[in-house]
């Protein structure tokens, strides 16, 4: 598994600009240049590592002079008190880069080890834990990179990735048949393919989706029981078809493993990126 090379530079980029980090006045004014330090990042809580890349990325635009030795590799589970990385160099470029550094591990962090819990609660059934589009605003492939980091795989990357037909594709455009139509239709005049997924919302809407023969059908907001009916449709209307069954909609820890000994395919959750817990993170520095 390897972090996104481009998302992580224009990420930290910005983040370093945001954070006025070429102007930190309060380090300038009271750590001598010369002054040498080293640092540890570790962790107060148990989790799993994810983003601890990004910290050389930090420091390589800050002035270079830092040396990054990375202590666990994405995905490993931690300990409260293990290092994820030991850094040294001048201690002002070490200060100035700290909170930006802290910021994008415990993100990333939290979001891996939040995605580790429900892919861990499910781990003997034939599910796959999904994320969504919910995602920070320009961090879609750090959040991304961390879901996986975390065992959970990823859904649609973005609007170009694959057609997801929601309730408004579906209100604006006739009905679930027209618009799975409409789509065909216009993607084939592209000379295009790709993977069709339309949302639903009740059981008559899955058995038009089912006649229709889209790749995924997602079961939105829907109860146990109309998932588990959903699944029984599926079985009986295109028992040999390769449709995929997709529960969603606020989806809990606590709901986790009655949808998915329904049977579905896959569960997404929304959650994993747009309301992990930060991970609780620290950098100690000692100065040489």
């Amino acid at each position: 598994m390897q972090i996104p090379q481009m998302a992580a530079r224009d990420a930290v980029a910005l983040a370093l600009s945001e954070d006025a980090a070429a102007d930190d006045v309060t380090t300038r004014w009271s750590v001598a240049p010369g002054q040498w330090a080293t640092a540890v990042i570790v962790t107060r809580q148990p989790g799993l590592a994810a983003g601890v890349p990004l910290a050389a990325e930090v420091y390589a635009r800050i002035g270079g002079e830092t040396q990054i030795d990375e202590s666990v590799p994405d995905g490993t589970r931690l300990e409260a008190g293990d290092v994820l990385a030991r850094i040294s160099g001048p201690a002002h470029q070490i200060i100035t880069g700290e909170r930006t550094v802290l910021n994008f591990l415990q993100r990333l962090c939290g979001i891996a080890t939040l995605t580790d819990r429900y892919v861990t609660a499910v781990r003997d059934l034939p599910v796959r834990v999904l994320d969504t589009r919910k995602t920070a605003p320009g961090l879609r492939l750090l959040d991304k990179y961390a879901v996986a980091a975390g065992g959970g795989s990823n859904h649609r990357l973005d609007l170009a990735a694959m057609v997801l037909l929601k309730e408004n594709h579906i209100a604006a455009a006739g009905g679930v048949t027209t618009a799975i139509d409409s789509v065909r239709k216009n993607m084939a005049s592209e000379g295009r393919a790709m993977a069709i997924e339309v949302e639903v919302a009740t059981l008559a809407q899955v058995r038009e989706a089912l006649q229709a023969e889209p790749s995924w059908i997602m079961l939105d907001n829907m109860t146990v029981p109309q998932v588990a009916e959903a699944v029984r449709l599926r079985r009986e209307l295109a028992p040999d078809s390769d449709i995929r069954l997709e529960a969603s909609g606020t989806i809990t820890l606590d709901d986790l493993r009655a949808v998915a000994e329904t049977g579905v395919d896959a569960i997404s959750v929304g959650s994993l990126t747009h309301s992990a817990p930060a991970m609780d993170l620290s950098m100690l520095l000692n100065i040489a």
